[in-house]
């Protein structure tokens, strides 16, 4: 192991250790949380949130002991189920951040109409067919014998045959099976975020403008106010503009950062005269690792719905450190933690 994948194993293991906490302290919130469970988009943050921890908890540490012992990290039947895991989840993640975005691009563009286009039951279907379509592609894969270790990406994924010296016609139709998989993946998840969340950016714009107006129009009826006053409202109007474009382009952006590498670097290895560094192909599994970790801070923990819910559980647990239920604290502490469920 050399001195560029002794840094890429280091990053694995860092990311591993934020991706694990974050994600379970939004299933902390899911759990503790009554609001979170009833409102839709809980089911899709679960749903993503689950199959990160799993990434987290069963790949990560694959691909580190494959970088660090350079060699397959477990026997044949075990690497063929990571792999497994590996396709399914990967593809489970794409599809719940494009109905995340699609739940967000209808509570924003028909927010009179959203509690029937996007019921609880309706959510529950979009991930059904995620978990299908992900399971779809996973057991064609292993039905094929198209999961085992690459050297070039040191884990345990899908594995070409023509590195196996395998028949044409089994190369063509892996092929084949790779385009159609990155395609209603990596492809449509992608055009879904940016149809979805540009018209959400749409009408945002939409809305700050009409704000600007309405704020222009009081600030020439007073004519009486210090310009300091007059300046700070036209900076917090620059600043709402601003922070619509960055949200847009954080789900956008690192959906494309984080797939597009690994992506590109699988379809470019179909063709016979390519050949992959093993230091890109690691690099760029990373970069899908990686998604595991923000996707906590960018579709839920940042928000304050969650924030409230953890500093809530905090408190909880620090009075009950401080003040054990005994004696004339035990119904202070029923009464507050009655209290907490309420707000929460």
């Amino acid at each position: 192991m050399d001195f560029a994948e002794t840094v890429v194993a280091l990053v694995i293991v860092a990311v591993a250790v934020v991706s694990l906490l974050s994600n379970l302290l939004v299933l902390l919130c899911f759990v503790h949380s009554t609001e979170i469970r009833r409102q839709v988009p809980g089911v899709f943050t679960m749903n993503l949130s689950f199959c990160n921890i799993l990434i987290t908890v069963l790949n990560m540490p694959a691909t580190l002991v494959g970088i660090v012992r350079n060699q397959q990290p477990f026997g044949d039947c075990a690497c063929r189920a990571v792999s497994f895991l590996e396709t399914f989840l990967t593809a489970n993640t794409m599809l719940s951040m494009a109905a995340l975005s699609i739940d967000r691009w209808i509570a924003v563009v028909f927010p009179l109409s959203y509690a029937t286009k996007m019921r609880y039951k309706d959510a529950l279907i979009m991930v059904c067919y995620s978990w299908l379509h992900s399971f779809t592609f996973s057991l064609t894969a292993l039905l094929f014998s198209w999961l085992d270790y690459s050297h070039v990406y040191a884990s345990c994924t899908l594995q070409p045959p023509q590195r196996r010296g395998e028949a044409g016609g089994d190369r063509l139709r892996f092929s084949v099976f790779t385009v159609v998989f990155h395609a209603t993946s990596f492809a449509l998840s992608l055009l879904i975020l940016c149809f979805t969340y540009l018209k959400v950016l749409k009408v945002a714009r939409f809305h700050c403008k009409r704000i600007d107006i309405i704020t222009m129009q009081t600030l020439f009826l007073l004519v009486d106010i210090h310009p300091s006053v007059k300046q700070r409202c036209l900076a917090e109007q620059k600043r709402r503009k601003q922070r619509a474009t960055k949200k847009i382009s954080i789900f956008i952006g690192s959906f494309i950062v984080c797939f597009a590498p690994y992506v590109a670097t699988r379809l470019a290895e179909l063709l016979p005269s390519v050949d992959i560094n093993r230091h890109w192909g690691i690099i760029s599994k990373c970069l899908t690792y990686s998604k595991a970790a923000s996707d906590p801070f960018a579709y839920s923990l940042l928000r304050q719905q969650y924030r409230k819910v953890l500093v809530s559980v905090a408190n909880r647990l620090l009075r009950r450190d401080l003040y054990p239920s005994s004696g004339h604290n035990s119904s202070v502490d029923t009464e507050n933690d009655y209290c907490l469920q309420r707000i929460s």
